[in-house]
């Protein structure tokens, strides 16, 4: 029988709030990692709390989905307590990322961790990659992070992409719509292409082109910047433009159904105080992919 990780950690909530089926970590097939880390954030702080408010905000989410027509969580939903790594240098932190992310991995279980800002990927991917070669990362973003490094920082969440190619095989990026000339100058020698927002309003077939892009197993990183600021303007860095939400789970419904997604994380939710919108809209997103994950039939 598996157990969870065990590691410095402080309690959070239960992803979903009090789910008429409690499971053990054993008996789940989704596990919720909260990591609550911000140490690089270059505009405005706050992602620290993400995690803690869209396990606040799922507590109202309905658990019947209508999209779908099915309620995953008898399949078993379970919620670390937060991993705490406040106090670690990068490097530290980094390690502990990989190795409990790679310990829920080793267990079989669908691991959907919680962000923090995105520098908590590339550790993630890492664990990924180990797991399963080939690897794929999908992120849907507003910001390339394709800086080799950032205020010194070479683990910056302005560097997260860059990082992540360090581990991925090949990486494909939805909504780009802010990218600097460092950036442009580096692509030529990156595993990665670029679906930039301006673009996908001119080409009707650029969901296709995404899909088409993804070989092998993927990893899925959303940050939620990557998303209409109408729906998420809770965010350190938001930005004009970005995916609306028919488009958002239209995509990823497709990326689940026609792909392997093996892991996936959800970043960059800078709650706002007395503005609960975001937080509900960042939940619900993370039950889709539960559902997408646990609830829909992967084509042949």
């Amino acid at each position: 029988m598996s157990h969870a990780p065990e590691y410095p950690h402080t309690p959070s909530g239960q992803f979903g709030g009090a789910l008429p089926e409690t499971r053990s970590y054993a008996d789940s097939a989704a596990v919720i990692l909260p990591l609550p880390f911000e140490k690089t954030v270059s505009y405005m702080p706050g992602t620290r709390n993400g995690p803690r408010e869209i396990i606040n905000a799922s507590a109202q989410v309905e658990l019947w989905d209508e999209e779908v027509g099915i309620d995953i969580h008898p399949r078993g939903i379970f919620t670390l307590p937060e991993l705490d790594l406040s106090h670690d240098e990068m490097p530290a932190a980094i390690a502990e990322m990989e190795r409990v992310a790679g310990a829920v991995m080793d267990d079989g279980k669908f691991l959907v961790t919680l962000g923090g800002e995105h520098s908590i990927t590339p550790p993630l991917v890492a664990a990924a990659a180990k797991r399963h070669k080939g690897l794929t990362v999908l992120q849907i973003d507003a910001h390339a992070d394709l800086r080799d490094g950032y205020q010194g920082e070479p683990n910056s969440h302005a560097s997260a992409m860059m990082r992540t190619l360090d581990h991925a095989s090949s990486l494909v990026q939805v909504g780009i719509r802010n990218i600097s000339e460092e950036e442009v100058k580096a692509l030529p020698g990156l595993n990665t292409t670029i679906f930039y927002d301006w673009n996908m309003r001119d080409d009707p077939q650029w969901m296709d082109e995404v899909l088409a892009k993804l070989q092998g197993p993927v990893y899925l990183t959303i940050d939620v910047d990557g998303i209409d600021p109408a729906l998420i303007p809770a965010t350190g860095t938001p930005e004009a433009g970005g995916l609306g939400w028919r488009e958002l789970t239209t995509l990823l419904r497709r990326t689940f159904t026609e792909k392997q997604v093996v892991a996936c994380d959800v970043v960059e939710l800078c709650p706002i105080p007395g503005h609960w919108s975001s937080n509900f809209v960042a939940a619900r997103l993370v039950y889709k992919l539960l559902t997408y994950k646990l609830g829909l039939k992967p084509r042949e």
